[in-house]
């Protein structure tokens, strides 16, 4: 009996990022890791995250995150928290080598940041942020399409997707970015839809 708990237990973890990957256009597979793989792996200690990265790094990612899906009239990633999200799964669900490329990464944009605009990304004003975050964006597009299955995935490309799926499966995501109606409801084959409506949410 232990064994079909646990059984269960991993269905349901695999279920629950196959629907969010699903939501997001397949962007839950990040890294060479894949996330599913990590299912199979040992639990991490609960507050793994602190150890990997700290206030200052978290708050980079919460504005890496912002640049990306920024607030218009809906709040943006910083305020769904994104940037947590985004260590946690990094801290969770990467194995080493995609962990360090990851966080090089980051190190390399603040630096980059310094150089270019004078100051750390999470200081540069919103046009300097833009422009390397677009620059960083063709490249990894460069980068992903000749890569070989054996390199790792580009760094930025990992960003990008973790803060996808952070920001569309968070409750802000979900419910004012998105329109979402609770589960179970009725089936309509033929809803009406006009140009500009927001998408519905997917249900977990």
């Amino acid at each position: 009996m232990a064994n079909d708990s646990a059984n269960r237990k991993l269905l349901t973890r695999r279920e629950a990022i196959t629907q969010a990957a699903a939501m997001c256009g397949g962007a839950a597979l990040i890294g060479q890791s894949a996330m599913l793989a990590s299912c199979g792996v040992d639990e991490p200690a609960p507050n793994a995250a602190s150890t990997l990265f700290n206030g200052e790094e978290i708050a980079l990612l919460d504005e890496l995150a912002e640049t990306i899906l920024p607030e218009t009239d809906t709040p943006g990633a910083k305020a769904a928290g994104v940037g947590a999200f985004m260590a946690l799964m990094v801290t969770n669900t990467y194995h080493e080598p995609d962990q360090e490329i990851f966080r090089q990464g980051l190190a390399a944009i603040d630096a980059a940041s310094r150089e270019s605009a004078g100051s750390g990304f999470v200081s540069a004003s919103a046009a300097d942020r833009l422009a390397m975050l677009e620059a960083l964006d063709a490249e990894q597009h460069e980068y992903m399409s000749a890569k070989l299955p054996e390199q790792p995935a580009h760094f930025f490309r990992m960003m990008k997707e973790l803060a996808l799926l952070g920001y569309f499966t968070s409750e802000i995501g979900i419910t004012q970015a998105m329109r979402y109606v609770e589960t179970p409801g009725r089936f309509d084959p033929c809803t009406e839809y006009s140009p500009g409506e927001k998408i519905w949410a997917d249900h977990a």
